[in-house]
């Protein structure tokens, strides 16, 4: 007679999840198995805002283990400077709590956020940020300033960065190929026939 085998759960899910495509560079010991599962949904999110033309960026904000807040970049969509993933998600986050406070969750993103995200973050009091890669061009977190451990700010944010840093950079990286092979053939083809326009 076969004994039936208890396996916690989260072990099975960091075993499954250390098989899965683009994590063979990860050890999974030393990382937040809950941090990769997150970024993932984040990933996804960031996809969404690729396939509709926009920087792939996107975030989710988790409370108490579930996801209450999601985002993707949607600037040029609804032509506003501030629809960054992490305020659209912060947003739909406080809407769901009915507060502003988001004091028990913690915030997915897989860029590092500039400086408009990290001071809503802050606002937010958000108690920890989990990032994929960094932005050495307009990253408030840690590559131009480091405004989640400010002394002089009212709040501090935990901060866990270079969580599927590689997925999180490729996305971005593929995104921009095609925008510049976009360009080179739109600028190709008005040298070809400038009288097209």
């Amino acid at each position: 007679m076969a004994v039936p085998c208890q396996v916690d759960p989260l072990i099975l899910l960091e075993r499954l999840l250390c098989y899965v495509e683009n994590l063979s560079t990860i050890n999974c010991s030393e990382v937040n198995i809950q941090d990769l599962f997150y970024m993932k949904l984040a990933l996804k999110e960031a996809a969404s805002a690729g396939e509709a033309q926009e920087i792939p960026v996107g975030a989710v904000v988790v409370y108490r283990g579930e996801v209450i807040g999601r985002g993707h970049n949607r600037r040029e969509q609804l032509q506003s400077p501030v629809a960054h993933a992490e305020i659209l998600a912060l947003q739909e986050a406080a809407s769901r709590l009915r507060s502003w406070r988001l004091c028990d969750c913690t915030l997915y993103v897989t860029l590092e956020p500039c400086i408009m995200c990290v001071g809503a973050v802050l606002q937010a009091r958000i108690p920890r940020l989990v990032f994929g890669c960094l932005d050495p061009k307009g990253g408030a977190v840690e590559s131009l300033y480091r405004l989640c451990d400010d002394s002089r700010l009212n709040h501090s944010v935990a901060v866990t960065s270079g969580v599927l840093a590689d997925d999180c950079g490729q996305i971005l990286s593929r995104f921009f190929a095609r925008m510049r092979e976009k360009k080179s053939t739109t600028t190709a083809d008005s040298q070809l026939n400038p009288h097209s326009s």
